[in-house]
């Protein structure tokens, strides 16, 4: 066994055993809205894949079972994606000291952790987001990683790695369509190409501002302030983000300021009143939002 940033690892056979796991729940972490390519399987654990690596990950409430994984890949790879060096449990006792809505949607969300996933899927992904719901999007994702992207195995399965930018850049919007993308293909055949051609440096978001970061971004076809907020958060780049589209400014509405409010009350509101952590008070938001169907409906007033 060996000890690695506080938890206990060792490898059982072809899978991974992670100890000392907490403020984590495979539910919570992979169905708030984050990610797209983990599919529930009968057992209650989930299957996905990341970068090049597929796996099936299991938690029993002490410990972080990763199927098709090495104590390496865990340090390599897995330890940054499920955020396992943060402290969740600080988190959400600021948050929770909020007020009582916050505390709420924290016991109800508790487990979730903020992936740090791969920014340039993140941003195809998201961009496939718009006007789109979560069954569809997480289709459009398999088709275009199915149809573009390379195949890898777990166990006797397969399964495909999300398609790099040289991959993409080099299809036309005809071709796209295959994953049935809709007006979203336009995009992603137009995004792909600016970056590829190095019109935009999506490594340049680790080194600037939130705001010039966010700037950037909206300069990609298909991408407007939600997406670009979404873009930043869900890759683990800025947490100061409070991703807001029209449902989320009905939640805010009715959760918080009991009257109609413009976006960029919301966006003004949160960056105050959460500061830093404002992309996980979202996130905990937005799950116990849905999951309660909070906002569901027109607030009074609204046309």
């Amino acid at each position: 066994m060996l000890e690695y940033q506080g938890y206990d690892i060792y490898e059982d056979g072809s899978k991974t055993i992670v100890k000392n796991i907490k403020d984590f729940n495979p539910v919570h972490i992979f169905e708030c809205g984050q990610c797209f390519r983990w599919i529930k399987e009968d057992n209650g654990s989930y299957t996905g894949v990341v970068r090049d690596k597929a796996v099936n990950v299991n938690y029993d409430g002490k410990e972080l079972m990763i199927e098709n994984c090495s104590v390496r890949d865990f340090i390599d790879l897995w330890y940054h994606y499920f955020d396992l060096g943060r402290d969740y449990s600080l988190i959400k006792d600021i948050l929770s000291k909020k007020d009582s809505i916050m505390k709420r949607a924290i016991e109800f969300g508790y487990g979730i952790r903020l992936l740090r996933q791969d920014l340039w899927e993140t941003l195809i992904s998201f961009i496939i987001s718009a006007n789109n719901r979560i069954p569809m999007i997480m289709k459009v994702v398999a088709s275009l990683s199915e149809n573009f992207g390379k195949k890898i195995m777990l166990g006797d399965k397969v399964y495909y790695t999300f398609p790099d930018i040289d991959r993409l850049a080099t299809e036309c919007i005809d071709a796209l369509q295959i994953c049935q993308g809709g007006f979203r293909c336009k995009y992603i055949a137009e995004t792909s190409k600016m970056i590829k051609n190095g019109e935009i440096d999506l490594y340049n978001l680790y080194r600037v501002s939130t705001y010039e970061a966010g700037e950037i971004l909206k300069r990609l076809p298909g991408v407007g302030p939600k997406v670009a907020d979404c873009t930043l958060l869900y890759s683990g780049i800025k947490y100061d983000v409070f991703p807001t589209d029209v449902w989320v400014k009905r939640v805010m509405e009715e959760l918080y300021f009991h009257r109609m409010a413009s976006f960029n009350e919301i966006q003004e509101f949160a960056g105050n009143y959460f500061g830093p952590l404002a992309g996980f008070a979202q996130q905990y938001l937005f799950y116990y939002a849905r999951e309660n169907k909070i906002g569901v409906g027109k607030f009074k007033g609204q046309k």
